[in-house]
């Protein structure tokens, strides 16, 4: 495999996660626009993305394999759990 296809690869296995993270983030400011008005929207896409992208990478690592549906679910879980964490209990526990 050459740097381009590892290159590709590399950006095939990221993209999930952070495509999720981008996505919920911008769906978490919608819905609760009052709730997360203090909190900036780079910094929940920021932490939603990276929780998506570790437990990505955790499948890859658990698995043998990247792509699986028991990898996705987690990185949903992962990402709800981010999003709560950033945006409400940070605040000082007032959700």
């Amino acid at each position: 495999m050459g740097p381009i296809d590892a290159l590709i690869h590399l950006t095939n296995l990221i993209a999930p996660g952070l495509g999720l993270g981008l996505i919920s983030a911008s769906l978490a400011k919608l819905l609760w626009r009052r709730d997360l008005a203090a909190v900036p929207w780079r910094c929940l896409a920021g932490w939603a993305a990276c929780a998506s992208i570790l437990v990505s990478i955790a499948g890859l690592v658990l698995t043998g394999r990247d792509g699986r549906m028991g990898t996705y679910g987690a990185m949903v879980l992962a990402c709800a759990a981010a999003l709560w964490w950033v945006g409400f209990r940070r605040r000082g526990g007032a959700a």
